[in-house]
């Protein structure tokens, strides 16, 4: 991992924004809400829907919280990877995804496929927010897939072969699970939900890495 000379100050703030994007939380909370919330299945749902409903509020605040401390560890990144491949766009692409998933928390998605407990079965008409969670869910998830790429350049350069192949590997799980769900793959939501589990968490794991460094 890269090693930097900066101020106290600048190391402070680089130290707090890698450890908020390090801690953003998003996969845990939305994976305990999974578990927990009366009528949601993995296997039909999408983890975005828990975003509906009379606890729809929790999913939403997950969303944007996460989303805006993303936004703040891209920042952390930028400083800590100064001069360093992929130390350019990675905290780009890192905060694009932010973006993206803050967004995603404002524009919710409509209920369906039976969730929640009382919503309709089958294809609805897609609301206006709706449309607009699908465009920033594109966002979020085409620029996590491309930081883990970059991050796996960015670990080879500097002779990290095991941690480059974790890096590609998270980015490509993504892929693949994106993939399968918007073909209709059987159990495409869990697909999905672990492929962006995957990138997110190794993103938080980059971030943590680089903290014990700077």
């Amino acid at each position: 991992m890269s090693t930097i000379t900066a101020t106290p100050t600048r190391t402070t703030a680089t130290r707090l924004g890698l450890l908020a994007l390090g801690l953003a939380g998003w996969s845990v909370v939305s994976i305990a809400q999974a578990a927990t919330r009366e009528g949601f299945d993995i296997l039909v749902h999408p983890l975005s829907q828990l975003s509906t409903g009379d606890l729809g509020w929790l999913q939403i605040t997950n969303f944007v919280v996460a989303g805006l401390l993303v936004v703040v560890g891209a920042g952390g990144l930028r400083t800590a990877l100064r001069g360093t491949p992929g130390g350019v766009w990675v905290p780009r692409l890192v905060a694009a995804a932010g973006v993206g998933l803050a967004a995603a928390g404002v524009l919710v998605m409509d209920p369906g496929n039976g969730f929640p407990v009382g919503a309709p079965t089958g294809v609805t008409t897609m609301s206006w927010h709706a449309l607009g969670h699908m465009v920033a869910g594109t966002l979020s998830f085409t620029t996590l897939i491309a930081a883990c790429l970059v991050l796996g350049r960015h670990f080879t350069r500097g002779g990290r072969r095991d941690l480059a192949v974790v890096s590609r590997t998270a980015g490509l799980a993504l892929v693949v699970g994106w993939g399968w769900a918007m073909t209709g793959g059987v159990a495409g939501t869990l697909t999905l939900a672990v492929g962006a589990v995957a990138a997110m968490v190794w993103i938080a794991v980059v971030a943590l890495r680089l903290r014990r460094g700077v």
